[in-house]
């Protein structure tokens, strides 16, 4: 994952709504039971996490994510009662459950307790070694638990192989110390086929491509300051990282055009399971 205090939250959440439809749509996967006791993996904000935890009116939701910057925006949104005010059941003075958000590292994410669902929207991408990491969140997932996952699938999209390949060439290569921005994303075939294997008994994984109209064609460059640009900018120095801007908007244009309106195709997979 990009390192913890280059997360800019105000950039990431410029195209709010075009990133929360995938959060819903994921959402939307889960089966609903009363009383759930619900983790969510790189909470981001906590915005959509708070939305998550009302939807479900789960007993208690606690947020993870390694950015200080983003868990400054979510704190807010915690549950406002003392501890000793809560009830054994996790609810919250005024009767609905407990919100929380901690720091913490998806890799090395290994809960105490597990969880009714173990939930993830565009985090997980950021981790390498996905068949070990789903094995570890299928320990986290509770008998009878869900297991709910978004993951991007975009990186053979031109707005990713450029950023890619000026990363690799004489210009930079040696600025960033040798760092690629690996992708360890896999094919939806492969994900049905480790749920099959990891024991959950019902399963379900789809790619989808979400159309993002935006304003022109540069629109992509901000779009991806927020995300996938964010490990150069934290590696790169000040003036390099603006060159790298720079070429990176003639490759882009170069590529697709200077169009207006432009139409960002965004391939994503999610998947949910449950076990038994």
């Amino acid at each position: 994952m990009a390192g913890s205090s280059a997360w800019d939250p105000d950039q990431y959440q410029r195209f709010q709504r075009e990133r929360s439809q995938p959060f819903y749509d994921l959402a939307a996967l889960v089966e609903r039971e009363p009383g759930m006791r619900v983790v969510d993996l790189g909470c981001g904000t906590g915005t959509l996490t708070n939305w998550l935890h009302e939807e479900l009116g789960a007993r208690e939701t606690v947020g993870v994510d390694a950015s200080p910057s983003m868990l400054d925006q979510a704190m807010p949104l915690a549950s406002q009662s003392a501890p000793d005010r809560a009830s054994a059941e996790g609810a919250s003075a005024d009767g609905r459950g407990t919100l929380r958000f901690e720091r913490g590292d998806i890799a090395q994410f290994e809960p105490d307790e597990p969880f009714d669902l173990v939930f993830s929207n565009a985090a997980l991408q950021w981790v390498e070694g996905h068949e070990p990491l789903l094995a570890r969140l299928a320990r986290a997932v509770a008998p009878g638990g869900q297991l709910a996952v978004q993951v991007p699938a975009n990186d053979d999209h031109v707005s990713h192989r450029s950023a890619r390949a000026l990363a690799a060439g004489p210009a930079y290569r040696e600025l960033l110390g040798g760092y690629e921005r690996v992708f360890p994303v896999l094919t939806p075939v492969r994900y049905a086929e480790l749920l099959h294997e990891l024991g959950f008994a019902r399963q379900q994984v789809r790619m989808q491509v979400y159309a993002h109209v935006l304003p022109e064609t540069r629109a992509v460059i901000e779009w991806v300051k927020g995300s996938l640009l964010t490990p150069f900018r934290e590696r790169l120095p000040a003036a390099a990282y603006e060159r790298f801007l720079a070429e990176y908007e003639r490759e882009l244009l170069a590529a697709e055009g200077d169009r207006a309106p432009y139409l960002y195709a965004f391939k994503r997979i999610l998947l949910w399971a449950r076990r038994e």
